[in-house]
């Protein structure tokens, strides 16, 4: 049990501790909306410096330290269970007596690792204060929690590494919006960068040499304290092969069924459904995010083959090698994720030919997206847009987007408009 002594050194630490400088990231998370307020995403994505920023936010507002409660729980000194909660009510009420729990702001910091946290949420929500924010790192398991115990009472946001946009704001944060030929130049090489070493927030100002064992490292805790622990999962080089496959995939289509062949031909003794509960997992622990196909029939689309994106090209690129050289692939992979960033609703579209992204506002097709790398001859150019013309064709769009390297260019097909434009250019808008 952790003794209330403890708890108060914890509390206080952390209320007098100055927060680390924060970049200015486009998510607003709201500090008066009435709600919990439930932020989820992959490790390291920057949840923790969200919270910190709210903080700093309601110091500014002129909200006291006294009022503000953050507890990481991931703290190995915090070896609290769902019954114990209530001590940090308890350690909070004998510090400050005098102040009312209704006026504080309670930040709890992977809260996931408490069993049984969303009762006590819950309660304090309804009795306490209706000031609380909380984080973690498993959208199953929140999402599980929130629609049993919290229902109605949260809003949730995901939180993705950096986009483009922010990644150029820390490392170029005076570069101007009309770009001369060298900012241009300096933007080109900094996309470049970003497709092969991504945007989780500590990188970004890294040494190159370090990134890469950093990334695998992030990649071995999600797999033992994220999938092996919290899962329970035995057969671990299994589960490690599997993830490994998942992520070499990313950028193309994504086949439970392959990966059992493969391992059957190798060996290893597992089930297809273990194999199609490893597939949640490691998007529910965001490794990885799978896309459906389009189809108006949501029981179809579900059913649909899907294809796969690694959260992150940097994380891709340190994991498996063939990535990592694939250019295309991982041009594939960021312009997912960079809708993925903007809250986008996407799906491919696929008809004889393929279409990468269709964009959906209230289940209406509105964009139609190709991604390639490099269309420098007459033949890649007349497959990618063909794809991509049939799906405008399919959802009446006037107009359909191609992203590449740094190819810019509009063409007029069959009463089509197709904008080609560079990537970095379109997520800079």
């Amino acid at each position: 049990m952790t003794g209330k002594e403890l708890l108060k050194t914890i509390l206080i630490d952390n209320q007098q501790r100055s927060t680390p400088k924060i970049w200015k990231r486009t998510l607003q998370v709201p500090t008066d909306s009435g709600k919990i307020i439930t932020l989820a995403g992959v490790r390291r994505s920057g949840k923790t410096y969200h919270l910190f920023h709210l903080i700093n936010q309601l110091r500014t507002n002129g909200v006291s330290n006294e009022r503000l409660l953050y507890f990481n729980f991931e703290d190995e000194r915090l070896e609290l269970t769902s019954k114990e909660l209530d001590l940090l009510l308890q350690t909070y009420r004998e510090l400050y007596p005098h102040q009312k729990l209704s006026e504080c702001y309670f930040f709890f910091d992977e809260i996931q690792e408490v069993q049984g946290w969303e009762k006590f949420i819950a309660r304090m929500y309804d009795s306490v204060s209706k000031n609380i924010y909380v984080t973690g790192s498993n959208a199953k398991l929140l999402s599980k929690e929130i629609a049993t115990a919290l229902r109605g009472r949260t809003i949730t946001f995901e939180v993705y590494p950096l986009s483009f946009a922010e990644y150029v704001a820390v490392l170029k944060p005076k570069l101007s919006a009309h770009l001369s030929s060298a900012d241009r130049a300096t933007v080109i090489n900094l996309f470049d960068q970003f497709l092969h070493e991504g945007g989780f927030p500590e990188l970004v100002q890294q040494d190159s040499e370090l990134k890469n064992k950093i990334l695998q490292e992030y990649f071995s805790v999600m797999v033992l304290r994220d999938l092996i622990d919290r899962y329970q999962i035995s057969n671990s080089s299994t589960l490690k092969y599997f993830c490994k496959r998942v992520v070499a995939a990313s950028g193309g289509e994504f086949s439970v069924n392959k990966i059992y062949h493969e391992l059957k031909s190798q060996g290893y003794q597992v089930s297809k459904d273990t194999l199609y509960s490893y597939q949640g997992y490691v998007e529910a622990i965001y490794l990885n995010r799978f896309i459906a196909k389009y189809s108006h029939s949501v029981v179809k689309s579900e059913s649909s083959q899907k294809k796969c994106y690694v959260i992150d090209p940097g994380l891709g690129s340190a994991l498996d090698y063939k990535l990592s050289q694939d250019t295309g692939r991982l041009l594939e992979t960021t312009v997912a994720l960079e809708l993925l960033k903007q809250g986008k609703h996407i799906a491919y579209q696929q008809n004889g030919t393929q279409c990468d992204f269709v964009v959906l506002e209230k289940g209406v097709v509105t964009t139609a997206i190709q991604a390639a790398a490099v269309i420098d001859t007459t033949k890649t150019k007349a497959r990618e847009i063909k794809g991509l013309l049939q799906a405008c064709k399919k959802f009446d769009l006037d107009e359909g987007v191609v992203l590449t390297l740094d190819h810019s260019e509009i063409l007029e097909q069959d009463g089509v408009t197709i904008r080609i434009a560079p990537a970095w250019q379109f997520f800079l808008k």
